[in-house]
């Protein structure tokens, strides 16, 4: 147990450190794809999800949540990049949320000696629009009246086009989940002791 506790840790750490990396290095947290900025974090997030179980990917999402927060109040993206996801309830409970339901997902889909593409791919795309929704949802909620913090934004016009852009994202976002969580989590699945341990009971 104390091997596994270790071994779970370790692997959590892994994931922390690759969100934070793909965060803080261009090119691998967000892929300019033409006019959108393609996020790829989520995938790593659905991917702990469903190898450690939706707790584990909780803890996850929850990291690129607060490391997302903490860019947003301290490092200059944009003005309504850094306003929008100053808010925690759009730059953290999302991404929570993104691990929790997407690892419960897998575990109601999956089962011993079944083949795993189709739950991993159904888990992916899930995964990848509850963080496109939630955020969406969060800046029309607190923002599609105005902003207070910054007045000279005319918040009301702008969200149509936020909105927009970022729905627009979402749907090669989800479609990108749905190809890669199953390449690279099916693997780790079959072949490490903490993915076995997913379908023991």
């Amino acid at each position: 147990m104390g091997k596994t506790s270790a071994g779970r840790i370790s692997i959590l750490g892994l994931f922390a450190a690759i969100i934070i990396l793909q965060n803080y290095v261009p090119m691998i947290g967000y892929l300019p794809v033409g006019p959108l900025n393609i996020t790829t974090i989520h995938i790593t997030v659905i991917i702990a999800a469903v190898v450690l179980g939706p707790g584990d990917g909780a803890i996850v999402g929850g990291i690129w949540g607060v490391v997302d927060w903490i860019r947003a109040l301290t490092v200059t993206s944009s003005a309504l990049g850094n306003i929008v996801m100053a808010n925690p309830l759009i730059s953290v409970v999302p991404r929570i949320l993104i691990g929790l339901i997407a690892g419960w997902l897998f575990a109601k889909l999956a089962r011993p000696n079944n083949r795993l593409t189709m739950p991993l791919v159904i888990s992916g795309i899930v995964g990848s629009l509850i963080n496109t929704v939630l955020v969406l949802g969060g800046i029309a909620l607190f923002f599609g009246n105005g902003s207070a913090i910054l007045a000279a934004i005319n918040f009301r016009a702008l969200t149509p086009y936020i909105l927009f852009v970022a729905g627009t994202n979402g749907i090669p976002e989800a479609i990108a989940a749905g190809i890669l969580v199953p390449l690279i989590a099916a693997p780790l699945l079959k072949y490490t002791k903490l993915g076995q341990q997913r379908f023991k009971h």
